[in-house]
């Protein structure tokens, strides 16, 4: 019982890490995102008024890319892959631009690699919305969580006492598979990344 129990303890924890390492993978991305998009509005600002419907068209690509992946509806799932018609128009309006100087042409440069690279990341979250978690590791730690409870209730004495510590038990373990569950998703459910970043972005 014991060696099983290491075992699980070993296999429970890195199921964990890897959901968080997961789980902080993708809230990076995010926030990256957002940081790329207020960079490139400022650099389309700073190239004048010729910008301006540039800058409009990446407002509404941000918008319909918050909605997808933030949903207000409950019970929808969110959508990450990105949507090229819009990407297109964004690119497009970008490389429109006519430079009159210098200055200009390296902030359209600028301009034009922050929004390949916005693309990129949007494109890497749809690419890493499978799940990280394998199913069949997480099978056999359950498996081997029944085994552990049955061993102990069986060679425990029947008292008000064991039952409660068995129950403790597995109420915290199932807390942690929980964990591991909803760190898996993180676009859904209890432990959600925020949409705040994009937000502020937005504003």
């Amino acid at each position: 019982m014991g060696l099983v129990a290491t075992m699980t303890a070993l296999v429970l924890g890195l199921l964990v890490s890897s959901a968080k390492g997961a789980y902080d993978t993708k809230r990076s991305e995010v926030i990256q995102m957002a940081a790329k998009v207020a960079f490139l509005d400022r650099v389309l600002g700073l190239y004048g008024q010729e910008a301006a419907e540039a800058r409009a068209s990446i407002r509404e690509a941000v918008e319909e890319a918050v909605r997808q992946m933030w949903p207000e509806e409950a019970g929808v799932p969110a959508r990450l892959a990105p949507n090229t018609q819009t990407g297109n128009v964004v690119y497009s309006a970008i490389q429109g631009l006519s430079p009159h100087d210098d200055t200009q042409r390296r902030l359209k440069e600028q301009a034009t690699t922050l929004a390949a690279e916005f693309g990129q990341l949007r494109s890497l979250l749809a690419a890493q919305s499978g799940a990280s978690i394998s199913e069949p590791m997480l099978i056999i730690l359950v498996s081997w969580l029944v085994v552990i409870f049955l061993g102990f209730s069986v060679l425990a004495p029947p008292n008000a006492t064991v039952m409660f510590a068995l129950m403790v038990s597995a109420v915290a373990v199932a807390g942690a598979i929980f964990l591991i569950l909803e760190l898996d998703q993180p676009f859904a459910g209890l432990i959600r990344i925020s949409s705040e970043p994009m937000l502020n972005a937005l504003h």
